[in-house]
């Protein structure tokens, strides 16, 4: 597949390509190529998605959804974040997503295509910012059981929960310099780690799965008696952790060369996660030694106790530290993009409260309410576990529907666009359309399946509360739009003429 792009002389200034999708500069821009790519290989962590979910995953089916989903679902969202990616050239902006559906939409349109995106997308982003915080506390209190005898009652896990949201959102308010330092270090620690633990799990344990085991077994631990259904349910392994790549968008106002270094995190953080999160999800898999212990293990982790077994319990608290570190780095990025979102949706007055959200602090040029109204929404979407055993499936699959309905809908309106589109300097040329129609197909299939029961019998305790939450997201966008804002909300705001856009700029300055 061809992927063309021009080079940086012939393009506009970054502020210039600002200034002309409407935008003053008011977030300091300061990161590289490399630091773009490293907020969504850091948001997408394989340590944090394949380890959290991998319980998930030898309960509904087993190796083999766990082995062959992954590459499977890689494949299709390596798709879906190259129609993403082309979109992302042509409006390198903070907005992402629900800016492009208003750009992309037809003529009157544009403003119900953009909040509808943009709700989506938050519903998305907080949940993920949930999903990956809640995996987090999940594995600290595995570690605090082991070393301290920690109970690991659901209450607890709540209270390491909210901790560590906390000391997300204080590393965004006041430490953002010290933030961007940990997304470049992060992504030497994701690879290092999957590194260490293959190895170790690959030399240390005298017994191994065999092949066969590893790529044909198939365990089904939820009460359906339907093989397929099964299987297909345990692709939320592989979709839940490939999420949140859309951060390099998120981020392209603080990228230099944002056009072409916002596309290329986007695809880089997809393949790179593909690659390592495979090599990860086998060696753990030819590392199981009790099968059925591993899956009930009194840590409330599988993983863990699978590095237990294999390694011995010394060994296995310290790779349980370096799967913790890596998901606390997932999390703070998390929150980071998450707030870059909540800030540029509520700048253009998507947002109830919309000029407290997108206040932006000059000290630190962070937007600081952003970032306590993401971690605090968070909060509020794990407080189901309380009384839901199956909260965290829950959590991950709103994250996933939610992201994936706002990654997709720009694309599908690029689509109809066909050739009027306005082509950035990335794009993929002659292969948009099949590439575009594939991932469009692929996210109306998963946005179906993860709505459905993950556990018969279907109980207060286990039912997938995914659907109400997203139907509530739909019902209060929808009831909000009807009564309100289809009288107000025009779309994306631009915020002045070029001049008053330098004194906005001028003015965060002083």
């Amino acid at each position: 597949m061809a992927i063309n792009e021009q080079t940086p002389s012939a393009q506009l200034s970054d502020e210039e390509e600002l200034h002309q999708l409407g935008y003053a500069q008011e977030l300091r821009r300061r990161m590289s190529g490399f630091s773009n790519f490293a907020v969504s290989f850091t948001i997408i962590s394989i340590l944090s998605g394949c380890m959290t979910l991998y319980g998930y995953g030898m309960a509904t089916g087993g190796p083999v959804a766990i082995v062959w989903g992954w590459p499977l679902v890689g494949v299709m969202t390596l798709l879906v974040g190259l129609a993403m990616a082309e979109v992302c050239s042509s409006y390198p902006t903070a907005g992402g997503l629900y800016y492009w559906a208003a750009k992309l939409a037809r003529e009157g349109r544009g403003p119900v295509w953009s909040w509808f995106t943009g709700w989506f997308n938050f519903l998305g982003q907080v949940a993920i910012t949930a999903g990956i915080d809640f995996g987090a506390a999940f594995f600290i209190n595995a570690w605090l059981n082991l070393v301290f005898g920690t109970p690991t009652y659901h209450w607890v896990t709540i209270l390491i929960y909210a901790a560590v949201l906390l000391v997300h959102g204080l590393l965004n308010q006041f430490g953002i310099r010290l933030v961007a330092l940990l997304n470049d270090v992060s992504v030497w620690w994701h690879i290092l780690g999957v590194l260490l633990i293959v190895a170790l799990l690959a030399i240390v344990p005298s017994h191994h799965q065999s092949a066969s085991f590893v790529f044909t077994h198939i365990t089904n631990l939820t009460g359906w008696h339907s093989t397929i259904y099964v299987l297909a349910l345990g692709l939320l392994l592989a979709q839940y952790t490939f999420t949140g790549y859309d951060a390099s968008a998120h981020m392209t106002e603080e990228t230099h060369g944002a056009a072409t270094r916002g596309p290329r995190g986007i695809v880089m953080s997809i393949l790179v996660s593909l690659f390592a999160g495979w090599i990860l999800l086998i060696g753990i898999t030819f590392a199981i030694q009790h099968y059925t212990a591993e899956v009930n293990s009194a840590t409330g982790e599988p993983p863990v106790q699978i590095f237990i077994d294999a390694l011995g319990s010394t060994t296995a608290k310290l790779l349980l530290l370096v799967v913790i570190g890596a998901q606390l780095f997932c999390g703070m990025s998390s929150v980071t993009a998450n707030s870059r979102m909540i800030y540029a949706f509520s700048r253009d007055g998507a947002l109830p409260g919309s000029s407290l959200w997108h206040r932006v602090n000059k000290r630190t040029r962070t937007p600081t309410n952003a970032i306590w109204l993401a971690a605090v929404g968070a909060l509020i979407l794990g407080l189901p576990y309380l009384v839901n055993s199956t909260a965290y499936a829950a959590v991950t699959s709103i994250a996933t529907i939610g992201l994936y309905v706002a990654y997709v809908s720009p694309t599908f309106l690029r689509l109809r666009q066909g050739s009027s589109f306005r082509r950035g300097p990335w794009h993929l040329g002659p292969w948009s359309y099949l590439v575009g129609w594939i991932a469009v197909a692929w996210v109306i299939f998963i946005t179906i399946l993860f709505m459905l029961p993950t556990v018969s019998p279907i109980t207060v305790g286990t039912f997938n509360y995914t659907i109400v939450a997203v139907v509530a997201v739909i019902g209060f966008a929808g009831i909000y739009w009807l009564v309100s804002a289809r009288k107000w909300f025009t779309g994306p705001r631009v915020q002045g003429t070029p001049e008053e856009l330098a004194a906005i700029e001028r003015e965060l300055t002083t």
